[in-house]
């Protein structure tokens, strides 16, 4: 028995299933193959344990005593939590696979299932979930950056990402040109960018520039978003 590669060392399975024997297999198959894993048996259990700040996913039985996992599933999303979640159930049925994976299931395991399938779905998931975390980290970093700039700062940098040259956003913000080029530089300083393309790309992911669809970028130009519009607040 394998795991399709090696999740990161933190990464938790959180399993959730009021059988005590399958909870108790469950969490021998996947320290077998060195996942941790927490054992629950209810919702309430979950909820009580709370969501580690590492990778992790959801193990989940459907039918749960007292709370379904759908039950679980749209209260998680109600508090905001978007661990991948893998269920699992020996009574599933189109309607509740179809709703499951509408709300955002990764996958829907009919038991019985072999273990190296459960094993496959849950390396996945920790895998997606470590890539979206480590996303996050970079978007909160390059936020923190944008959040040293002065308010001409960002404002000149805005202009600039959305195509202005330097007259253009010098005309706009009624300042010299000198003035435009000096924001400019340190902008791209506080945001270490080690180009003027790296601060197009930091003003994208930032949401200061709208681009059209690729679809749409041989029909329309890109949309120039006014940094007056946006203060300070952007990134509240």
């Amino acid at each position: 028995m394998r795991a399709a590669s090696a999740p990161q060392d933190d990464a938790v399975v959180l399993v959730v299933d009021d059988d005590l024997q399958v909870r108790n297999a469950l969490g021998s198959l996947f320290r077998s193959v060195g996942i941790q894993a927490v054992l629950l048996g209810s919702a309430a259990e979950l909820f009580s344990f709370g969501f580690p700040d590492a990778p992790c996913c959801l193990v989940l039985e459907v039918r749960l005593k007292g709370q379904s996992g759908l039950d679980v599933q749209a209260r998680m999303a109600e508090l905001g939590i978007h661990i991948p979640i893998i269920f699992m159930t020996g009574y599933g049925d189109i309607p509740m696979t179809v709703a499951a994976m509408k709300a955002g299931a990764e996958h829907f395991l009919s038991k019985p299932f072999r273990e190296q399938e459960l094993l496959d779905a849950v390396t996945e998931a920790l895998q997606k979930e470590g890539s979206r975390r480590e996303r996050l980290c970079r978007l909160a970093a390059v936020r923190d950056c944008f959040r040293s700039l002065t308010p001409r700062e960002s404002e000149v940098m805005a202009h600039a990402a959305s195509g202005l040259t330097n007259k253009e956003i010098a005309a706009a913000m009624c300042i010299s040109v000198v003035t435009v080029k000096v924001h400019r530089c340190q902008a791209m300083r506080k945001m270490r960018a080690r180009s003027f393309a790296d601060l197009v790309l930091l003003a994208q992911t930032l949401g200061l520039v709208l681009l059209p669809s690729e679809s749409e970028a041989d029909e329309q130009p890109a949309i120039r978003l006014r940094p007056r519009q946006l203060g300070t607040a952007t990134l509240a």
